[in-house]
């Protein structure tokens, strides 16, 4: 049985950040949220922030 390396563990995280980030930007939850905070920054980036607002507000 092979191992996996890091490096293809990676390129399949990478590959499964950026379906799962695609997936989040075509929510009507995120659009909603995007339009109630209009950043100046990268979709990666408030893809992270929606997560951690969402995350914060569900632990509170």
């Amino acid at each position: 049985m092979a191992i996996p390396t890091i490096s293809s563990n990676l390129a399949q995280d990478e590959q499964i950040w950026h379906s799962l980030k695609q997936a989040i930007a075509r929510s009507s939850g995120f659009k909603r949220w995007q339009t109630e905070n209009k950043l100046e920054i990268s979709i990666d980036d408030q893809v992270k922030q929606y997560l951690r607002s969402t995350l914060e507000a569900l632990a509170y």
